[in-house]
């Protein structure tokens, strides 16, 4: 089995460590060994490891190691790729055995996503690089998914939707079909997008509008 370490020790990264169990459950693959974290101290442990240390001990990990990035803000998750320069870290997909493809020979992803229980995907859906879908999400048709995106539990992406990068989108969040979504935009719960959004903004309610706070 090949050694694996979640970054972030918080809530999603228990989820995830919980998730990597399920996995292995059905083929064995990971041995997980701890949790990077920078806002926990070294040496702590919750129920599924401990934490060996932040940026500086994942830089200077001596072997090679898959890390999976459990934290839901996007901007973090973008800013962390940058700042980890080892080239002993990879990247994999860490998916759900229970993912639903429609035709999986028309769909790609690229590393780094994390695809929760009970997703599923429909045919020509392209997945880029470090997305959370975290749980029951559905994602249409001739979808487009760009990197660093986190739909929380439930969100539904209708078909012809293009997502690009940053953006959050809250519990049971849905996006209508062929909407654009660009970049650092927040979903809230609940959420429903009948139209194009706006970078960097926050839309709430349903329909969605943009508020501000």
């Amino acid at each position: 089995m090949k050694d694996i370490a979640i970054y972030g020790a918080g809530g999603f990264g228990r989820e995830v460590a919980c998730l990597i169990r399920i996995i292995n459950e059905k083929t064995p693959e990971w041995d997980l060994v701890g949790f990077f974290d920078d806002g926990i101290e070294k040496g702590s442990r919750n129920e599924y490891g401990a934490v060996l240390g932040g940026i500086s001990e994942v830089n200077n990990y001596p072997k090679e190691l898959a890390v999976a990035i459990a934290i839901a803000n996007p901007k973090i998750v973008s800013k962390l790729v940058k700042n980890i320069e080892n080239p002993n870290v990879k990247y994999p997909n860490i998916i759900a055995p229970d993912l639903i493809y429609l035709d999986k020979t028309h769909v790609t992803l690229g590393r780094g996503n994390i695809i929760g229980l009970k997703c599923s995907l429909s045919c020509n859906v392209k997945i880029g690089d470090f997305n959370i879908l975290n749980g029951s999400v559905s994602i249409g048709h001739d979808s487009i998914i760009g990197n660093f995106n986190s739909l929380m539990t439930s969100v539904i992406i209708s078909g012809e939707v293009i997502i690009n990068d940053r953006n959050f989108f809250g519990v049971g969040a849905i996006v209508l079909q062929q909407i654009r979504i660009g970049n650092d935009t927040t979903v809230g719960a609940n959420s429903l997008i009948l139209r194009r959004t706006k970078d960097g903004m926050t839309y709430v309610g349903n329909p969605a509008s943009i508020i501000n706070y």
